[in-house]
């Protein structure tokens, strides 16, 4: 599905069925370097079971035009902006690292537009390595080694995909390699920027789960469980043995806490 949103053409998957803005909608918001194909599991259960659907590519990302923008409060609005051009009114959002930092933000900011906020991979402050800003900055392929070898568990190394003949490490670095120069940095840059982490948190009134992976080495669990306890009411659910890319490594326990966090 192709929106215009601030005059410009952004792609936005609906999961395999029309977009219909009638039905509930439930926004899915990508990391840091990543596209609408990380949810591609995701966005097609809930569309085949009574929700709109969208996962837009931010801009400058994936099959969106424009450039990238360059900070989490102003990424928090242009989510507000598509769902407004998609003709809906209000949405669950769902956000993975960069992502549930834009969802977070917007739910603090726009509670009336924000029906339930699920968090994946996240924690109460996301500091990035000098290196890696360094080598994302040079649009070296190191800065791609490092989201790799950090993001994705021990057990994703060896194989050991859900998803039978995908290789999830080789697959995360082939979509960090289309990315345009600049567009990593860019992300990443903004994430190290974003301080305001637990003061957003503490004004969200949507209802909150964090899904946290129990061996995550960029987000520790320790941190998202801290973000968690600032939000009133939030649930945390933490999936054993799975790194930061757990919709990649245990996407069926992510899904399901999904299902659960969006039900009606």
């Amino acid at each position: 599905m192709i929106l215009t949103v601030d005059g410009i053409e952004t792609f936005a998957t609906t999961g395999g069925k029309p977009f219909d803005p009638k039905l509930p909608l439930v926004v899915f918001v990508h990391g840091a370097g990543f596209d609408h194909s990380m949810w591609a599991l995701f966005s097609r259960w809930f569309s085949h079971h009574g929700y709109s659907v969208l996962a837009p590519d931010l801009p400058g990302h994936g099959r969106s035009g424009g450039q990238p923008i360059p900070s989490i409060p102003a990424m928090a609005d242009w989510i507000i902006r598509l769902i407004e051009a998609a003709g809906a009114t209000k949405a669950g959002l769902v956000g993975h690292s960069m992502g549930s930092l834009i969802a977070l933000d917007a739910a603090a900011r726009y509670p009336d537009k924000v029906s339930a906020l699920s968090l994946i991979g996240v924690g109460s402050a996301m500091p990035v390595s000098p290196d890696l800003l360094d080598a994302a900055k040079a649009n070296s392929h190191d800065a791609i080694d490092m989201v790799s070898i950090w993001g994705f568990g021990f057990a994703a190394t060896l194989g050991g995909s859900q998803a039978p003949g995908l290789w999830m490490l080789g697959g995360g670095q082939r979509v960090l390699e289309r990315d345009a120069p600049g567009v990593l940095f860019n992300d990443l840059a903004a994430c190290n920027d974003y301080k305001d982490v637990l003061a957003s948190a503490a004004k969200v009134t949507a209802p909150t789960t964090l899904i946290l992976g129990e061996r995550d080495m960029m987000t520790p669990v320790k941190s998202g469980r801290q973000l968690a306890a600032a939000i009133p009411g939030a649930n945390a659910v933490v999936v054993p043995h799975a790194g930061h890319m757990l919709t990649a490594e245990r996407p069926d326990d992510v899904l399901f806490a999904l299902v659960k966090a969006n039900a009606r």
